[in-house]
């Protein structure tokens, strides 16, 4: 019997992604907040999900071993965020406050999920091993 990996972790190793990719955004806004006319940008989590969700029910499969592996990858869509704030006079449309507690927010997720996954991991490992530790 084949081992599945997928069915292990399912989405969690891609919602880890679109973590990753998310505080990488918020990144870059906390790093621009000082630029003019710089547009805050972000990614729609919910929206990157359902995205993979589809990719990974629609997936390509390769029926002949001389086909191409192709990995399809949607990642999260890029938006501009809309600003919380009245305009400086500058256009930058970054809040530190909003993008550190998102950030801190996104960062605390990113930890449960890795905690989660290590744990699957650790289930995973124990059944291998016969319950031994």
């Amino acid at each position: 019997m084949a081992i599945s990996l997928d069915k292990l972790v399912g989405l969690h190793h891609r919602a880890l992604q679109v973590r990753t990719e998310k505080m990488e955004v918020m990144s870059g806004n906390l790093a621009n907040a000082n630029t003019p006319g710089y547009k805050a940008r972000d990614i729609d989590f919910k929206t990157a999900m359902q995205a993979a969700q589809t990719e990974r029910t629609s997936s390509l499969s390769r029926t002949h071993e001389k086909h191409f592996a192709v990995e399809v990858r949607n990642p999260g869509e890029l938006m501009y965020r809309v600003p919380t704030q009245p305009d400086t006079g500058d256009g930058n449309t970054v809040d530190v406050q909003a993008e550190r507690n998102a950030f801190l927010d996104t960062g605390m997720r990113y930890q449960a999920g890795i905690e989660f996954l290590n744990g699957k991991f650790k289930g995973f490992k124990k059944a291998l091993s016969g319950g031994q530790a």
